[in-house]
This record gives C-alpha cells, sequence and structure tokens, in this order.
C-alpha cells in the first residue's frame, strides 16, 4: 500500500509521543480528511448559491421530511444538532431570504412552525443536486469496490461509537 500524508504524521509522532502514534490517530487523521474533502466541495457549490453551511442544513432537512415540509424549531434544532439560538439564527436569515416562512400552529397558540416555501423548494432541492453531484466526482475517484467497502466500515465504525458520543440522551 502506497504511504500517504497520515503515514507521515504517525511517523513524525512516533519519534515525538510515540504512546500517541497508533490506530486511534490513523483513524481520526484518514477520517478527518476525507472529511474535509467533502466539506470543501460543498462550501464551494453553497457559495455559488449564496448559502452557509447552517443554511443548506436546514433547508435540506425540511425538504428531506417531505409534505409539508416543515418542523417546530425545536425539532429542527434536534435533527441538526444546533443549539437554538444557532438555529434561531439561520431561521431568521432564511425567513428574510423568503426560503422560509414560520407559521402559528393551529393546535397550540404557544408554538409555531418553520416551513419551506415554494423558493425554498427550489433552492434546497438546487442545493442538494449540486452538493451530490460534487460528491458523486470525488467518490467517482475512488475504485467502487473500496468506496463501498468503505461505506460499509464506516456504517459499523459509526454504529459502535455514536451511541453517548453523537446521540446523548
Amino acid at each position: 500500500m502506497k504511504h500517504d500524508h497520515v503515514d507521515e504524521i504517525i511517523t513524525a509522532w512516533r519519534k515525538e509521543l510515540p504512546e500517541i502514534a497508533g490506530l486511534p490517530l490513523e483513524l481520526s487523521k484518514r477520517t478527518s480528511l476525507l472529511a474535509a474533502a467533502f466539506q470543501v466541495l460543498t462550501i464551494e457549490e453553497l457559495e455559488r448559491l449564496g448559502l452557509t453551511e447552517a443554511d443548506y442544513g436546514v433547508l435540506a432537512t425540511l425538504r428531506r421530511i417531505g409534505e409539508p415540509h416543515r418542523l417546530t424549531p425545536t425539532d429542527l434544532s434536534q435533527s441538526l444538532l444546533l443549539s437554538s439560538g444557532g438555529t434561531s439564527n439561520v431561521v431568521k436569515r432564511l425567513v428574510e431570504a423568503g426560503y422560509l416562512v414560520r407559521e402559528a400552529d393551529p393546535k397550540d397558540g404557544r408554538s409555531s412552525f418553520v416551513k419551506l416555501t415554494p423558493d425554498g423548494i427550489r433552492i434546497a432541492e438546487e442545493a442538494v443536486i449540486k452538493v451530490t453531484e460534487a460528491h458523486a466526482r470525488l467518490v467517482a475517484r475512488i475504485p467502487d469496490q473500496t468506496a463501498r467497502l468503505i461505506s460499509e466500515l464506516l456504517r459499523a465504525a459509526l454504529a459502535a461509537v455514536e451511541e453517548g458520543v453523537l446521540i446523548r440522551d
């Protein structure tokens, strides 16, 4: 197997702090670099559309759930793993852009929904398509069998670590 940048990092740490130069560091560095490659492409596509990653998260979440494309702000925050304040700022910006509206909950006057407008549906779909196409170009550089194996192995790894780390009660 060909050596990569992470191998160089591990080799350097083996000389300086050998106790940290193991599999955990290799996995964290390689997954971070792979995630960064996807993120760079995501940001490029979103900038072309005048969106931030947070905007994209809100728009994609509301589009993904289907009709009527609405959630309470609390449910949206939980889905995105954002603070209520962070979600509120993004929602405000997207309302001002005409991509979202706030609707009162007819069953509970104290509650409200955040809902995609027709323009919001359009920009959400455009963003998801553009980002997915960019990711597909990146994945196309990986042999198909390798990409499928990576996906399955990452599924197993995430299942093992997400409880208590990514998902908290």
